[in-house]
């Protein structure tokens, strides 16, 4: 009998999140804006987005360290680190 790999563990056969982004078919560059350019249309893109939470949470998880990912920027992504780290030194339940 033949083994079922299931490449996206916890979706149980739904789609993947980011197969369900308003970013699919977007081009990558305006998530990636240089240093000091606008992100506010990038931003716009991630707005109303139903996987937007999916989408900052693995960002949040993977450290990454660039780009608009759940329509926040790295310096807001790492404020969200912070006040995380600050709760679970208190014990106070995440942002």
């Amino acid at each position: 009998m033949d083994r079922v790999i299931n490449i996206n563990p916890g979706h149980d056969g739904e789609r993947s999140w980011q197969d369900q982004a308003n970013c699919m078919g977007v081009d990558p560059d305006l998530f990636f804006p240089e240093r000091g350019a606008s992100t506010r249309e990038a931003k716009e893109v991630c707005r109303g987005c139903v996987v937007r939470a999916d989408c900052l949470e693995y960002a949040l998880t993977n450290g990454e360290k660039f780009g608009i990912w759940g329509g926040m920027s790295e310096r807001e992504r790492r404020r969200i680190r912070r006040q995380r780290a600050l709760a679970r030194r208190t014990g106070v339940a995440s942002a």
